[in-house]
């Protein structure tokens, strides 16, 4: 069954995701791969994660196709004007990855070339948009195309945002332009993502809970202070620092936060983020 079909079922669903390498020495990427194969329902492929140069996503995904393994196509704007963005749809279908994310995309000053010129010709809404209208057989430009494609279209959603109203335009925005399920930013507070996913509801697409495994004390309050939308309750940041074993107690915590949540929506996505070795621990631990 497809991630597609998986959703529509309502089975709980669990996605992962792994970066493709800052090189081409793929051997780490193929033991994840290995790893997550049979214990997650699709895995996502990075582009250019915080605008870090590295192997594509598209190749990535391949890659995980000739494993066997799910791919989510993660596309982000920054990189690629409508031109660009269209050709990569249509390439991602001729090899059989249906699973597409659409993203906006970190600026370039976040990454490791600062000085690289940003595109952004196209938004996360009209990315979703392009694809939409691909499916239905003509570009951007209003041009026929010879043969349509067809995509289960994701997005992204920040739960935890103070405040959460402009998340809400945002996600319905999305679900207008196309998007068919919805992976979350890392979410630390199942009481707030439960008040979201009250009035998130309404939309009737699937959502993923977004988990980010912590590593330290220390990585909690770096996020605190610097990625928006991420709130770490200071109970966590305690029980971090107090562990002796840090990334065993982060597991632990990743794996309560899935059970605690998972009532709520209709999956989760676990964001390793170098740890990717470490999801099926975690997904033991929460019995999954």
């Amino acid at each position: 069954m497809s991630l597609r079909e998986k959703l529509k079922s309502g089975k709980f669903v669990v996605t992962a995701e792994i970066g493709p390498a800052k090189g081409v020495d793929i051997h780490e990427f193929n033991e994840n791969a290995e790893l997550l194969k049979d214990r997650v329902d699709a895995v996502n492929c990075t582009d250019q994660q915080s605008a870090v140069m590295r192997l594509g996503s598209l190749v990535a995904c391949h890659l995980l196709k000739q494993k066997g393994i799910e791919p989510v196509f993660q596309m982000t704007c920054r990189d690629r004007n409508r031109i660009a963005l269209q050709s990569d749809l249509l390439s991602a279908y001729v090899m059989d990855v249906e699973n597409v994310l659409c993203l906006t995309g970190d600026y370039v000053t976040l990454g490791d070339h600062p000085d690289a010129k940003p595109v952004f010709d196209l938004d996360s809404v009209s990315l979703l948009y392009a694809a939409r209208q691909l499916e239905q057989g003509k570009d951007l430009a209003g041009k026929e195309l010879k043969g349509t494609p067809k995509f289960f279209l994701g997005a992204c959603v920040t739960p935890c945002a103070d405040p959460v109203e402009p998340q809400l335009i945002k996600m319905e925005r999305k679900v207008k332009a196309g998007a068919q399920f919805f992976q979350t930013q890392a979410i630390y507070e199942p009481k707030t993502f439960e008040a979201f996913m009250k009035q998130a509801k309404k939309f009737g697409v699937p959502v993923l809970a977004g988990i980010v495994v912590l590593r330290s004390a220390a990585m909690a309050k770096f996020m605190n202070k610097n990625v928006a939308g991420i709130h770490v309750p200071d109970e966590l940041i305690e029980e971090m620092d107090k562990a002796e074993d840090k990334l065993q107690k982060g597991i632990e915590i990743a794996a309560r936060l899935i059970n605690e949540m998972k009532g709520m929506c209709q999956g989760t996505h676990i964001m390793a983020i170098g740890l990717e070795s470490k999801v099926p621990a975690i997904l033991d631990a929460a019995k999954l």
